[in-house]
């Protein structure tokens, strides 16, 4: 059986039922470059943690990866939050 993204009443894409988990991971590694939509996308609806190029690391759900954004629902200590992001933004990520 083929795995279903979480559609709601309108066929719009829900955020998780549940927060992320609860510890933060060790960043692996970073690039120089933007993040590939081909290897972020193996992400999709996956909890996500985001390490941006600015700003402190957050938890991320992405259910759309384009060319140069991946769109998705941020947690944001508590609950989860529509939103989008330039894959220049991100300077690593690792999903679970």
């Amino acid at each position: 059986m083929a795995f279903m993204p979480p559609f709601g009443p309108q066929g719009q894409v829900q955020p998780p039922s549940s927060p992320p988990p609860q510890f933060t991971p060790a960043q692996t590694g970073a690039s120089a470059l933007a993040v590939d939509p081909g290897a972020i996308s193996g992400c999709l609806f996956r909890n996500t943690f985001i390490w941006p190029v600015r700003g402190p690391g957050f938890w991320f759900y992405p259910v759309f990866v384009g060319r140069t954004s991946v769109a998705g629902f941020r947690w944001n200590g508590f609950f989860w939050m529509y939103t989008g992001l330039d894959l220049r933004t991100i300077q690593s990520f690792t999903c679970f």
